[in-house]
């Protein structure tokens, strides 16, 4: 479900790829099932397409990822997390808009 550029972030490579990152990390929590998750998806991948380089973008499926799930709180989904240096910087909750997540990157890569 992700396109060239998205990550994969997983329970097994979530601590280095995301919170030990030297780059911000953009991460969208999802599950299959989701149908505002699946609606999110093609705004993710461009994002991650037009980042690469400056930041990572990736998506953790909350099904699978039972760990980072539970570990960020996230309860609802899509839930988008942005991490800077391995802490959150920002969280969008439920669906959000392409302007807001590049209002967020833009801030965190600047």
């Amino acid at each position: 479900m992700a396109g060239d550029a998205t990550l994969e972030f997983n329970d097994d490579n979530f601590e280095t790829e995301v919170l030990g990152s030297d780059t911000p990390v953009l991460v969208d929590y999802w599950a299959e099932w989701c149908m505002p998750c699946k609606m999110l998806a093609p705004v993710i991948e461009k994002l991650a397409d037009e980042y690469q380089g400056k930041a990572k973008v990736g998506k953790v499926d909350t099904d699978a990822n039972r760990n980072v799930t539970i570990q960020y709180g996230i309860n609802a989904i899509p839930t988008v997390i942005l991490f800077k240096g391995g802490e959150v910087l920002k969280k969008f909750v439920g669906m959000t808009n392409e302007a807001e997540l590049k209002e967020a990157l833009d801030e965190a890569v600047a």
